[in-house]
């Protein structure tokens, strides 16, 4: 069997998938996007491709190789993100050639399922104890959201309290053992964050998430000092290497690697794996497309430390179009019981809507994510 093409399709609402083709007529879908940044990562695996034209599919490690090693340039964002979605395809591939699906491949599941959390609120959250509610009434019991608008270096108590009144809302509101996730999106800066997290500890968190930029990491060690709410970080790290450091320094709990955006399903499960030696939890970023996610649920049937999944469902950067439009069978994706089951078909477990996905690709996107400003004028993190 032989790589035959590789196309890629832009479609809203801030997506990219790609299709690898084999002169065997099986096929492999995958979804490589950095949010705003579709177009330079579609270059990047238009790029990469040229590796793969003529090879045999199922060497996938080899693959992984020489996209990532074969360039002399590596890691970031953008590559890791096109080998990404590649990576996906081929797995994908793999597993409709054998006909199981890539957890089988992968050593086989130790779950049926796993817990799902839903996004309430938006970039700037408002009304979040009524949106908790709805999405706890329709059966989850976890929700995630935003923490804070922009923070400067050091601001004021208002902003803290504004934080503490949202996130109190929600505890009223879900009761006493709904998880709750509180993303500080990388907005806060150490100072603020010192602050927050001591303040927010009162009403038991799930996790804070990003409480400071991964290029700040070493600050966790200061912030964990005030408080026990475990602490997530992970979905803007690209490699087992860029994890090393933060398993090393032992200041994070869970970790949040993106499936589209640290090298796919090969390499993500390596550091998932690495993750469990360092008894840290995991749960995947996935605030992107149906093709992101059921990479994510392949990985999660094997890692016995993951725990919860994130999927992007009504999530508020979902405009137009939603994570079921692009499937056939939108059932495999039902959630029951704030859970979701593995899906059980060959290679990633969905059929994607090709015609579909081609009349949107001719319509396209270039979301960007807003540029935020302090009241000074100085750009503030988003």
């Amino acid at each position: 069997m032989k790589i035959t093409k590789v196309e890629t399709f832009i479609v809203p609402p801030r997506w990219c998938f790609v299709k690898v083709e084999t002169d065997e007529g099986i096929t492999g879908w995958g979804e490589p996007v950095i949010e705003g940044k579709a177009a330079t990562v579609e270059a990047a695996v238009l790029e990469l491709a040229d590796n793969l034209i003529g090879k045999d599919p199922l060497r996938i490690e080899d693959h992984w190789n020489v996209m990532y090693r074969a360039g002399f340039y590596r890691g970031g964002p953008i590559l890791m993100s096109a080998i990404a979605g590649l990576d996906q395809a081929l797995w994908d591939i793999k597993g409709k050639y054998f006909d199981a699906p890539i957890y089988q491949l992968l050593g086989g599941a130790c779950r049926e399922s796993i817990r799902v959390y839903s996004w309430i609120g938006g970039d700037r959250p408002s009304d979040v104890g009524t949106a908790a509610k709805q999405v706890v009434d329709a059966g989850f019991t976890a929700v995630k959201m935003n923490g804070t608008e922009e923070l400067q270096y050091v601001d004021s108590y208002e902003k803290v309290d504004r934080v503490v009144e949202r996130i109190a809302s929600v505890r009223e509101a879900v009761g006493d053992y709904i998880g709750i996730g509180i993303d500080f999106h990388g907005r806060v800066h150490k100072p603020m964050a010192k602050i927050l997290v001591k303040e927010l500890e009162a009403f038991r968190p799930m996790f804070i998430e990003e409480p400071v930029l991964p290029e700040n990491n070493e600050a966790l060690r200061e912030i964990t000092k005030h408080t026990a709410i475990p602490i997530a970080t992970g979905e803007r790290m690209y490699s087992r290497w860029d994890f090393k450091p933060l398993f090393e320094s032992g200041y994070a709990d869970i970790i949040q690697p993106d499936l589209s955006h640290a090298g796919g399903i090969t390499e993500v499960k390596k550091i998932v794996s690495m993750a469990e030696a360092y008894d840290i939890a995991v749960a995947p970023h996935c605030p992107l497309g149906p093709i992101a996610l059921a990479a994510c649920l392949q990985v999660d049937a094997t890692a016995h430390n993951a725990f919860i999944q994130e999927q992007s469902l009504g999530i508020h950067y979902n405009k137009g179009n939603d994570l079921l439009d692009y499937i056939t069978d939108k059932s495999v994706f039902d959630y029951h019981d704030g859970h979701v089951s593995i899906p059980q078909g060959p290679g990633l477990g969905i059929n994607i809507n090709e015609e579909k996905v081609k009349e949107m690709a001719k319509e396209g996107h270039r979301w960007r994510n807003p540029v935020w400003r302090h009241k000074d004028g100085t750009v503030a993190e988003w």
